[in-house]
């Protein structure tokens, strides 16, 4: 029998704040965190726009000296674990370290130190490059520093499945759970990929917006007039643990996780199917997780990344899915504000649908000026809805066929 699994500890670093409070306060209010890029002269990209996070301050979370070794995914990991660990009144001691784990998600890693680390080498040869190159690099490196910081001994792991990774490793982290393999997970996704080669590789697939400029509205999901995603940077950490275990300790929850479903469309390793056919076997096998029915589904946080493909396809998912409950569902894409954080946008997105749940607030789905007469859900559109939920959903999908879907329940004994 699986074990209960809840929420009890949120942190959050998106374009929209420093801060689960101030993220959720600019999505609920529609603001958008889209800007000019800042971090590199992108005056010859043909992108020129992402959500960066704006006035961070990674001496905050790390030490100054360290700084330079550190890839700025790995700082964000550690910040936004702060700030869960904080928020969950946890600390973890010797009594139970070996019973609590970490699974962090990231897309890229540290390609910025891989930038940084090839101009070196070009320039000066291979002495020149930093012995703290290949572990600033490697994309699990955010799980062994979180759990290094917090003393967590128990499994650790990194989800790389694309943009899906943030949701892959939550689901994971539910599952390690559940199945009795850890009491504690520290888990969500990361990603700092505002970078020449990131942007540049996404501008050469033609996947990014060009609404270079109306920055604010260029993350458009489900409108007529969308022409590309944002991308965006930032981490989205929460703290699972198994319920009696959070319970015991007096700790406050925010919400049980119920479900997880992964799949592969196994068709193509950019873009989605027709249909979407595999989205929408992830959510049917999130909901069959969680003992649940496609009726019981208040809210989807939906991947709704702005490009024509995706936002056309999971809408045709989700009424493949959902059929006649379709007319009563609430679907939002936070994109819409944040950009597409790759590998961030799994936690993230979870953690909007557990403030959903929490507070009885939908967040919009901003920008949709012209709706696409093919994209033709509720998607909360411009304004967010005070509206008491139960249960809701958060997709992911990305690059490689992947599928991945939570669902998130509305805590009672």
């Amino acid at each position: 029998m699986k074990r209960r699994v809840v929420v009890t500890g949120l942190g959050a670093l998106t374009p929209l704040g420093n801060s689960v409070e101030e993220s959720w306060e600019g999505a609920i209010a529609g603001r958008s965190g889209i800007g000019p890029i800042t971090k590199f002269d992108s005056s010859s990209f043909s992108s020129k726009i992402a959500g960066e996070l704006k006035n961070f301050d990674p001496q905050q979370y790390v030490d100054k000296k360290e700084i330079r070794r550190y890839d700025d995914f790995a700082i964000y990991a550690l910040a936004a674990s702060e700030m869960a660990m904080a928020d969950a009144a946890l600390t973890i001691n010797n009594e139970f370290s070996s019973r609590a784990g970490v699974i962090i998600g990231s897309a890229i890693g540290g390609v910025s130190t891989i930038e940084s680390e090839i101009r070196v080498l070009i320039k000066s040869g291979p002495r020149k490059i930093s012995p703290f190159a290949v572990p600033a690099i490697l994309a699990n490196l955010a799980a062994g520093h979180v759990s290094i910081r917090f003393g967590a001994k128990g499994p650790i792991n990194c989800a790389v499945t694309a943009c899906a990774a943030g949701t892959s490793a939550i689901g994971d982290a539910y599952k390690t759970i559940a199945y009795g393999d850890a009491d504690i997970m520290i888990t969500g996704g990361v990603e700092a990929a505002i970078s020449p080669l990131a942007v540049g590789g996404f501008c050469a697939m033609r996947a990014l917006s060009v609404r270079n400029n109306e920055p604010q509205k260029a993350s458009r999901p489900f409108d007529k007039d969308r022409n590309g995603f944002v991308i965006g940077e930032g981490c989205g950490i929460i703290i699972l643990e198994e319920l009696s275990f959070a319970l015991k300790r007096g700790a406050r929850v925010y919400a049980e996780v119920a479900g997880y479903g992964c799949t592969s469309d196994a068709f193509h390793m950019a873009a989605p199917p027709p249909g979407h056919e595999g989205a929408a076997r992830s959510m049917q096998v999130a909901i069959q997780d969680a003992g649940l029915q496609p009726t019981d589904i208040d809210y989807i946080n939906a991947h709704g990344t702005s490009t024509p493909l995706n936002d056309l396809y999971e809408t045709q998912a989700i009424k493949s899915l959902f059929g006649d409950h379709t007319k009563k569902l609430m679907v939002s894409s936070t994109k819409s504000m944040t950009g597409h954080m790759l590998g961030a946008t799994g936690g993230v997105e979870a953690i909007f649908a557990i403030k959903a749940l929490h507070q009885g607030i939908i967040p919009p789905t901003i920008n949709l000026d012209n709706p696409d007469p093919e994209c033709d859900l509720d998607y909360v559109p411009k304004v967010a809805r005070h509206k008491k939920i139960n249960i809701a959903m958060s997709n992911t999908f990305g690059f490689g066929g992947v599928n991945a879907v939570l669902v998130l329940k509305k805590y009672r004994d």
